[in-house]
Order: C-alpha cells, then sequence, then structure tokens
C-alpha cells in the first residue's frame, strides 16, 4: 500500500535529501517538548541542531501560531517552502530554504543561537530515541509499543 505524502511531507522529504548530503541526519514530525512538533529536525556531524518548518502555501503559513516557540529547541531555524510560495511573508530572521519533493537549496542561512549544553544533550538522546524507535517500527510494524518516545 502506498501513502499518498502531503505537500507540507514532500518538503520535508526534499529538505532531509539535501540535508543529507550536508552529512546532517533528520527526523520528520519531531516533538522536542509537549505541545510542539517540528516539521523536520537535523542533528549535523559536529551536533547542531537545526530545525526545519516547511510550509506549502501561504494559509499554512498563516495559521502557524507556534513556530516562535521552535527557536528556544535549535541551534538554527529555517522555513521551507517551494519555488512559488510568497518569501516576502516570511520572517528575515529565520533561514531559507528553497524545496521540492526531491531536492532543496539553503537560499539564506539562520544566525546561530547555541543551544545549551543541557538542552542538546537532552535533544540529542531523545532524537536518537526517536529515531531508533522509527527504523523499529518499519521493520517490526505490527509491535505494541507500550511507551511513546
Amino acid at each position: 500500500m502506498m501513502i499518498e505524502l502531503q505537500p507540507g511531507q514532500l518538503l520535508a522529504r526534499g529538505v532531509s535529501r539535501h540535508l543529507l548530503s550536508l552529512d546532517f541526519m533528520s527526523v520528520h514530525e519531531f516533538v522536542p517538548t509537549a505541545g510542539l512538533r517540528v516539521d523536520v529536525i537535523a542533528l549535523g556531524p559536529k551536533g547542531e541542531i537545526w530545525v526545519i518548518e516547511c510550509k506549502s502555501s501561504r494559509v499554512d503559513f498563516q495559521s502557524d501560531q507556534k513556530w516562535q516557540g521552535y527557536l528556544e529547541w535549535c541551534d538554527r531555524y529555517f522555513w521551507a517552502v517551494d519555488s512559488s510560495f510568497p518569501t516576502e511573508l516570511l520572517p528575515d530572521d529565520g533561514g531559507l530554504i528553497i524545496a521540492d519533493a526531491y531536492d532543496a537549496e539553503i537560499l539564506r542561512m539562520s544566525d546561530e543561537q547555541k543551544l545549551t549544553p543541557a538542552r542538546r544533550k537532552m535533544l540529542t538522546r531523545k532524537f536518537a530515541r526517536h529515531a531508533a524507535l522509527r527504523q523499529h517500527m518499519a521493520r517490526d510494524p505490527d509491535i505494541m509499543l507500550s511507551s511513546a518516545v
């Protein structure tokens, strides 16, 4: 059975492919803390953590009220949109990635706001556990898990 991906998920796939070319590993739909869910979180080769919010339309962007809460959970924050998105709507203080379902390009690097060592350790551990759980579920989709990551 083939699952049809939504526009934001297609952007996330293209972003993740590009991040992989930069040696960043990524996870989609990651929950750094209760009440927040980022579209893509990426872990770099030096332990840097990037959050990428994928916006598939003007309405998608305008209906998002939580994005500022993501800033304290990463070293760099980016918007990922397709080439037809009106980028003038996006705040200038985030990075800008133009993406499609197959690849992406970073047009503007965001400023770096280094995480505290304790938060970086917690997020890195949570990232690893989340990625391992996803891999386990892909190998054994019938498993019933009693606790969430």
